[in-house]
Formats: structure tokens, sequence, C-alpha cells
């Protein structure tokens, strides 16, 4: 199974856990909105102190796993993931990949851009892509 295999999944279901890993080696899950962008599994954490962010700086590996509202159908996209937020991103290019991110993971237009853009530099929100390097599931 390759990306464009998946790429309508992710698409269309956007009900996510990402599994990230501690510094003991133990997993952990976090639920999150994702979907395809350029390739990749694509989420925005809203907090950028978040413990799957804190997590994805000292490992980059993770796992996404995207799910059917009835949890019949599933996608996994493992990975590594790429960091996007204030600190290595120029503020301009942020703001739009937020913008992208956002819409791909199922948000559409938001109703407010200047309000989202203000919210997500205050939260230091991240954009994350994992790059795939193994993908599975079951797609029905």
């Amino acid at each position: 199974m390759d990306f464009e295999d998946i790429r309508p999944f992710l698409e269309n279901n956007h009900q996510s856990v990402v599994t990230t890993f501690q510094p003991n080696g133990a997993a952990q899950a976090s639920i999150v909105v994702s979907g395809a962008y350029e390739g990749t599994a694509a989420f925005v954490s809203i907090r950028g102190s978040s413990a799957k962010i804190r997590n994805l700086r000292r490992d980059a590996r993770c796992t996404v796993l995207n799910v059917t509202e009835g949890w019949r159908s599933y996608a996994v996209v493992e990975g590594t993931a790429q960091l996007f937020d204030q600190e290595n991103t120029d503020s301009e290019q942020l703001r739009v990949l937020r913008r992208s991110v956002y819409s791909a993971c199922g948000g559409g237009e938001h109703p407010d851009w200047e309000e989202y853009d203000q919210v997500m530099r205050q939260q230091n929100a991240v954009v994350v892509l994992v790059q795939p390097e193994r993908i599975y599931g079951l797609l029905r």
C-alpha cells in the first residue's frame, strides 16, 4: 500500500490517534484531527507545549491512525514527523501552512481566519507533517 492508496481515505476521515514515544520508551497516544497534505499525514497541535510535541521534538518517530466514525475502516501512517512552529518557520509561511493544514484536516474554510491566526500564534500551535515510511490499514 502506498500513500496514494490511502489519500482519499485521509481526506474524508479525520478522526485520528497519534502515537509518540515518551523518554522511557513507552508509547503515548493522543487524539488528533488529521488529514492528507502534500503526500504526508498532517495535523496541527494546538498547544506547542503538549506532551506529543515534546515527545516528537526528542524522537520524531510516530504513527497516525485514521479511523471512520464507526471504527470499521482505518489507515495507518508510520513515519518521521517534521515540525513547523514559530521557532523554525517564517511567520508568513507558518500562517499559510497552519491554514492549509486546518483545511486539509476537514476544517474547510474557517469562519474567521484572522481570529484563527491570532489563537494559533498565542498558543504556539505546531504543524506536524508525517513523512510516510510504512502504510497499512483496512479500507472498506
